[in-house]
């Protein structure tokens, strides 16, 4: 079955790895099993085997099983997972949650720039809150929109603003940008500037509304790509050094 996702790919790699490095592997393999919610039966018959065979190896009756073994038990309770519609891939991709599956850059400046000097190097558009482009801005965030929305909790949700919220939130990946805009409105913490990239449409009006009653200047970038945007915060961020 073929369903790679980046979120699947590292989620597979991750179970292999502590499978692989348990000084108990069957153990383990039946912890990942019971997390998923697969029976015994249902693992037998993805991989063809009797359901004695998967007893045994979790119970440590057999020796320890090969890589080749590993990788096609963790493949077979992924694609379990899938046909029932991914939902505890879901779940344990937020519990396993390395910053970099999300945060495509984050950094802190080390001495304040202004919101006009963002957007000029984002080659942004303002859109609202031009009366709020001298104030400081102390750090960046870039964010993969989709990645965010359905990967991060509540809780996660606040990591995105480093070490202060008086940063750049850019959201890459964008649609129309309505849903970043909701993620902030519901969100305890405000950034100081909201940087929507790769609108493939016209931006939401609801979008701008949200960010007029929040009072967040919103603009949009016009930057080529991810990488280039990536790179001129970069530099905006070593001028600071």
């Amino acid at each position: 079955m073929s369903n790679y996702s980046p979120t699947r790919d590292t989620l597979a790699k991750r179970i292999a790895g502590e499978i692989v490095l348990s000084g108990h592997p069957g153990q383990t393999m039946r912890k990942w099993r019971g997390l998923l919610s697969v029976s015994q039966i249902e693992m037998a018959n993805a991989l063809e085997l009797s359901p004695s065979v998967i007893s045994d190896y979790e119970t440590g009756r057999r020796k320890s099983p090969g890589s080749g073994f590993i990788k096609r038990y963790v493949e077979s309770l992924l694609d379990i997972d899938v046909v029932r519609g991914g939902h505890y891939i879901r779940q344990l991709s937020r519990i396993t949650l390395d910053p970099s599956d999300v945060f495509s850059d984050i950094r802190e400046f080390m001495a304040p720039v202004s919101i006009q000097e963002i957007i000029e190097a984002v080659d942004g558009v303002l859109l609202t809150g031009e009366d709020q482009l001298e104030l400081d801005v102390f750090g960046y965030t870039v964010v993969d929109s989709v990645k965010a929305i359905m990967m991060l909790s509540g809780l996660d949700f606040y990591r995105i603003f480093g070490t202060t919220s008086e940063r750049a939130l850019v959201f890459t990946g964008v649609s129309r940008g309505r849903s970043p805009m909701i993620a902030v409105k519901i969100s305890p913490f405000k950034p100081r500037v909201i940087i929507l990239h790769g609108l493939v449409e016209e931006v939401d009006p609801l979008a701008v509304q949200l960010a007029q009653h929040e009072g967040i200047p919103l603009a949009i970038s016009r930057m080529s790509s991810e990488d280039t945007l990536v790179e001129s915060l970069k530099d905006l961020y070593e001028s600071t050094v």
